[in-house]
């Protein structure tokens, strides 16, 4: 069994909730950036499989304002991931002492990992799940159903199983993704800048974006690009199609780190 630390760390004067999973030292480190409403609760026992099989040391945190982590004090702003990508993740991944990660990233964590490897060019391998590089209506349709679900079922109670404080946590990722500004949210022009090998994993029955979100990634990026498709999957394939994800995570991992 691989020995857990779970932790909080300062990065920009916010405590962070870090999980480090250990591994083999010459492995690099995998790197999990986790959903809109996610945390390193909300992956529940998927990282920790992922690293028992690839052997790789393994971290998974949750963004401020998420989780365990410091609860959000002001708004997001249309910006909330270029800045995770191009302030808080450096920060955290300089602390941590890791050099070239393995960035596994679901929804707005595929995103943010998308504008840090296309701004930083020490990225061994890059496995985008569920990606946005650009706002569809499906995605503004589902998340105005988010609001409503939030409101008059127990879905807030549910999140409070995951976050410290579920309503800041919520409404700090609803309030901006319906903001009329954020119609024009797009980070396209990263994908050019992007050399390193990527996999982009994407449900046919994603309730939050298409295939032209991954068919986006897979004509712009510099370097390899493999699209994964999954039949009977959702905006979730670490949970819609645990099994077959981490065949091709484990897959993708071999082939970037040998």
């Amino acid at each position: 069994m691989h020995r857990h630390d779970h932790s909080l760390i300062e990065i920009r004067g916010q405590r962070i909730e870090v999980r480090t999973i250990e591994g083999d030292p010459a492995r690099p480190t995998l790197v999990f950036l986790h959903e809109g409403l996610g945390s390193v609760a909300m992956w529940r026992g998927f990282p920790v499989r992922v690293a028992e099989v690839t052997g790789c040391p393994t971290v998974v945190y949750s963004r401020y304002g998420y989780g365990g982590s410091d609860r959000l004090e002001a708004p997001f702003g249309v910006d909330y991931m270029h800045r995770e990508a191009e302030e808080s993740l450096p920060d955290l991944l300089a602390t941590l002492g890791i050099a070239q990660p393995i960035l596994i990233g679901h929804s707005d964590g595929a995103s943010i990992a998308l504008i840090y490897a296309g701004t930083h060019a020490n990225v061994r391998g890059l496995l985008a799940l569920a990606p946005h590089v650009f706002v569809e209506d499906i995605s503004v349709r589902s998340i105005e159903d988010a609001k409503v679900a939030f409101e008059t079922t127990d879905m807030q109670k549910k999140l409070a199983r995951y976050h410290t404080d579920a309503w800041k946590t919520f409404y700090g990722w609803n309030d901006i993704w319906l903001h009329p500004d954020f119609r024009r949210w797009n980070i396209e022009s990263y994908l050019p800048r992007i050399r390193c090998p990527v996999m982009a994993i994407q449900g046919v029955n994603d309730a939050y974006g298409t295939m032209a979100q991954v068919e986006a990634i897979a004509a712009q990026v510099a370097g390899p690009c493999e699209l994964v498709k999954f039949d009977a999957c959702g905006h979730s394939p670490h949970r819609d199609q645990h099994d077959a994800t981490l065949a091709a995570i484990v897959r993708f991992v071999a082939q970037v780190a040998p």
